[in-house]
């Protein structure tokens, strides 16, 4: 079971690789939007990185049930609270400088702080777990791990949002908009 939550962290990380596409605006105030906003998403795109590498080290069948609900739920807490200030992120930049811009930040904003507020509900649910029965724990962590794709749809949405909006293209080139992806654990 750990390693289906562990599969379903990794595939969390990739949807921030959803901003790659095809975008056709090149102007300089899109540019200095998207370094705004990617500056500001670095560092909790790296947060994002690690809470997933944590969930997968320890995902292992032999790792003691008491360890799980530590990591996950800390990694749970990690990954609400990058999403909450990737939505801040995206809401101090301002508007981007597109058609619809003010909607497009908007819903995209809606979308990152949607997932920040499912990963805290998960954190409350992995920290109500008791670890001392490891069967009943590992039954009871089903729910979570299952509901760890539902977390993770607002990010999805949120970066669509952007994609559809015109500005993936210039988010693509920033530096603070990208991250490394291990690659998901076999299982």
């Amino acid at each position: 079971m750990n390693k289906k939550l562990a599969a379903a962290a990794s595939c969390c990380a990739v949807l921030m690789l959803v901003l790659s596409g095809c975008g056709d605006d090149g102007e300089n105030k899109t540019d200095a939007w998207a370094k705004k906003v990617c500056d500001g998403w670095q560092p909790n795109l790296k947060k994002i990185e690690d809470a997933n590498a944590e969930i997968k080290r320890v995902s292992t069948a032999d790792t003691k049930s008491e360890d799980v609900q530590k990591t996950d739920s800390a990694a749970f807490q990690q990954i609400s609270d990058a999403y909450k200030s990737m939505a801040e992120s995206l809401t101090q930049a301002g508007a981007p400088p597109v058609k619809n811009g003010e909607a497009t930040q908007s819903a995209a904003a809606d979308g990152f702080n949607t997932s920040s507020k499912a990963y805290a509900d998960l954190k409350a649910k992995m920290d109500a777990l008791d670890p001392k029965d490891q069967r009943k724990f590992a039954d009871d962590l089903k729910p979570i791990a299952e509901g760890l794709k539902d977390a993770a749809k607002g990010a999805e949405e949120a970066s669509e949002k952007l994609k559809s909006g015109g500005v993936s293209k210039a988010m693509n080139a920033q530096k603070g908009c990208q991250m490394t992806v291990p690659a998901p654990s076999k299982s």
